[in-house]
């Protein structure tokens, strides 16, 4: 037996500093595990007592009868040091450390927090900082959390790892209270040693989990976090995640604008995304979503019945299904037949969705003669069925009437309560129908099933050539026509454009280029050069003089240096504005699409892929990319407009990807802000770059 498994599934433990009083923190991990009928042995420790609740306690962790499989610390944090390291003497299997005191509280923390690391040795550590765990599946508490203080749980499908003590009960007493049933909840906190990696890790091989829910506060290791989703993926286990901390008021100030459109928040949407992990946008859905997926019903398309006997709250799913982009369509023709035939009368509500059966009262015969018509459809890819007065007043009739056609069908089945009736819902989804007392929990349930139906695994490794050679690139912050040499070196194409040093080389340029072109201050210290009046667009080549003498004198004033040099673009007409690019952060490294411009940061029209940890983007994630922007119907010929060329596009965002992969991290920051897509057939050009490397 490994050490995760004597942490989870232990014979024997020892309880470090028991309380003899049940009430105090120290004394409910003993009352607990009794309470609850843990069958194996418990040590409490504690030298000033001889028994605790009928127990023979022992003086010291030297003293037990034999090396616990798991050791439960109550100590205060300056003192838990030796009781760990004593337990990794005697050969226990894991330790769980309560004390706060540790690296959530600064320097002085963290230093014990090392220090009761290295006293753990080889042995495992679960905290500190921690309520501890729950191992419902197989009745042992090694918790100290109040929500033990319930007499009996539902063991169930769903592993819960949080970073979060107190979110550990808050989930525990939920889901009791709906009826959800749980497998394993572990309570992470400070991350020492075991963090949520090793959790999911584990929880992907545990045979009585089904489903994984994670509520994130930081993602600390993002490569063993990728190594443990992608093997619950694997698994055929989903994964749910609550991440907290949606502020990007954090997010770094950076030389581009993709550093902000970006965002810390992003980046774990991104990151999510990449390895199908499913993130609930408030706390309610983490068990919204987790209890739907529990039932391992797959729902293969978005065509939603909702049967009800209240019209009022059959209109507020709809509304709630049409926001989560399902559909809702009246039955077709047979299905409306067998409906009607039913309760034996031409109803026009048959004919509707929702399907209203209120005139035929409650009956078990007539529900699930509805139910199976509407599951046999082949109009229809799921069923909510929305549970009234009458319902909620009897509860087990409506529940057996569900559960007796679930057999029949695969499609997912869920309940709407529509009074608030906890004790019904909790009867519903004990029964394999999930209940939810919000219409937007439904949608959020189904939205679930649906993305966990159609995920697509992690981008394959592309295999990319050796890094690029330096000396030739340099280093720092690139100038703008540097940058575009850069990405056209990769396959990126730019637009026409050549160095001016005086007035009179920038007018032969503009003569050579035709008409009016775009006239900037070249420099590698001025990033957003628009900002200070350094761009000037349309300017004519008798312009091109008095113009370089204005940005002379306001780039001098806002940044104290004459600019010396210049370039003079070619104009490009006709074309959408696009912003592509590079992001690095913790979690890893990105590539940004967004519709472009000086007003960037404004629109906010952004997508994001993570780039595989080695190679870069496949031709269809980049499409998919384009296709995620709200301005696609512009790319794609909206209302007559010439379609642009995509495919272009979608060559430029690869070899920019490429481009960010063989450089590796020597490469800091890049974009390219505006790039032109022009009409079909006629490519793309970058207009602006920036671009930072290090040495």
């Amino acid at each position: 037996m490994n050490a995760l498994d004597r942490l989870l599934n232990p014979a024997s433990v020892a309880v470090v500093g028991a309380s003899t009083d049940p009430l105090k923190t120290a004394g409910r991990p003993v009352a607990y595990l009794r309470k609850h009928g843990f069958s194996g042995a418990i040590y409490p420790v504690n030298p000033r007592v001889e028994f605790i609740d009928g127990l023979r306690c022992y003086p010291d962790v030297k003293s037990l009868p034999e090396a616990p499989d798991v050791g439960i610390v109550l100590l205060g944090a300056r003192r838990a040091r030796q009781a760990v390291r004593e337990l990794a003497e005697r050969g226990a299997g894991a330790a769980i450390v309560l004390a706060s005191g540790y690296a959530e509280t600064g320097g002085d923390g963290a230093r014990l927090q090392a220090e009761l690391l290295e006293a753990a040795g080889a042995m495992r550590l679960l905290g500190p900082n921690t309520i501890g765990l729950v191992n419902l599946t197989d009745g042992i508490t090694l918790s100290a959390s109040g929500a033990l203080e319930m007499d009996s749980f539902a063991a169930g499908p769903i592993g819960v790892v949080s970073q979060s003590g107190g979110i550990l009960g808050a989930l525990l007493s939920r889901a009791t209270a709906r009826g959800v049933g749980l497998s394993k909840l572990i309570s992470t906190s400070n991350e020492a040693d075991l963090d949520l990696a090793d959790f999911v890790e584990y929880l992907a091989r545990d045979p009585h989990t089904r489903v994984i829910a994670l509520y994130i506060e930081s993602v600390r290791n993002p490569d063993k976090f990728r190594g443990a989703a992608l093997q619950a993926a694997r698994a055929g286990k989903p994964i749910v995640a609550f991440k907290i901390g949606r502020s990007d008021a954090g997010a770094r100030a950076a030389v581009s604008h993709t550093g902000a459109l970006a965002g810390s928040d992003r980046m774990y949407d991104a990151f999510f995304a990449q390895l199908g992990v499913l993130r609930a946008q408030t706390f309610g859905e983490l068990l919204d979503m987790s209890s739907a997926l529990s039932t391992g019903r797959a729902l293969r398309g978005k065509r939603v019945a909702v049967l009800t006997s209240t019209g009022g709250a059959g209109t507020l799913v709809v509304d709630a299904l049409g926001g989560a982009g399902f559909e809702t369509p009246a039955p077709d023709a047979q299905t409306g037949k067998q409906l009607r035939a039913l309760i034996s009368r031409d109803v026009a509500a048959m004919d509707g969705n929702p399907i209203d059966v209120t005139l035929a009262g409650l009956r078990p015969e007539i529900l699930r003669g509805a139910i199976d018509i509407l599951l046999a459809s082949a109009g229809y890819d799921a069923l909510v069925i929305i549970v009234g007065s009458s319902g909620i007043a009897q509860p087990e009739l409506m529940a057996d009437a569900i559960g007796k056609c679930l057999p029949a069908s695969d499609k997912p089945v869920i309940a709407y309560l529509s009074p608030h009736a906890p004790r019904a819902g909790a009867v519903l989804t004990a029964r394999g129908v999930p209940a939810f007392s919000e219409p937007e929990g439904c949608a959020a349930a189904l939205g679930a099933m649906w993305r966990a139906a159609n995920a697509r695994a992690a981008p394959a490794a592309v295999d990319v050539e050796p890094a690029v050679a330096a000396a030739d690139i340099g280093s720092g912050p690139l100038d703008e026509e540097r940058a575009k040499a850069l990405f056209a070196r990769f396959g990126v194409p730019r637009v026409r454009e050549t160095i001016a040093a005086t007035p009179e080389q920038a007018q032969d340029a503009a003569r050579e280029f035709g008409g009016r072109v775009v006239l900037k201050i070249l420099s590698s210290e001025i990033a957003h050069k628009s900002d200070i009046g350094g761009v000037a667009v349309g300017v004519a080549r008798a312009d091109i003089a008095s113009r370089m003498k204005k940005m002379t004198a306001d780039a001098t004033a806002a940044s104290g240096a004459a600019p010396s040099r210049f370039l003079v673009q070619e104009m490009i007409t006709g074309g959408i504005e696009l912003i592509l690019g590079f992001h690095r952060d913790p979690l890893g490294s990105a590539i940004i699409l967004g519709m472009g411009g000086v007003a960037a940061e404004l629109i906010n029209d952004t997508t994001m892929r993570m780039l595989p940890r080695e190679g870069f983007l496949a031709r269809e994630d980049a499409l998919a990319m384009a296709r995620a922007l709200k301005a696609w119907p512009l790319l794609d010929g909206f209302r007559g407009r010439a379609k642009a060329d995509v495919e272009a596009l979608v060559s430029a965002i690869v070899c920019f990807s490429k481009m960010a992969a063989q450089l590796g991290d020597r490469l800091l920051e890049a974009e390219i802000n505006p790039l032109f897509v022009l009409p079909a057939g006629q490519g793309v050009r970058a207009a602006d770059g920036v671009c930072v490397l290090q040495s």
